[in-house]
């Protein structure tokens, strides 16, 4: 079972896949539910390269940063090779 951890926000990189996902109309929204629900679904990181990689949550890391957090829960999942 994957462990939930915090990571510092400025810590992850978006790479630019990741990016043209992101829809700027979901993230105030989203950032409503948390501060409403209290409840944060953690996104997906890899380690790579001294850094966290975002495999999934771009809307979240995002609304995360819209309401001045400084980390964010998050599960670190292995990288996939092909």
């Amino acid at each position: 079972m994957m462990r939930v951890v915090l990571i510092p926000v400025d810590e992850i990189y978006v790479p630019a896949s990741k990016k043209k996902e992101f829809d700027e109309e979901k993230v105030l929204p989203l950032a409503e539910e948390i501060l409403e629900n209290d409840d944060q679904k953690p996104i997906y990181v890899r380690k790579g390269k001294g850094r966290y990689v975002l495999q999934s949550g771009v809307h979240r890391l995002e609304a995360i940063k819209l309401l001045g957090s400084d980390k964010i829960k998050a599960y670190v999942v292995q990288a996939q090779k092909f």
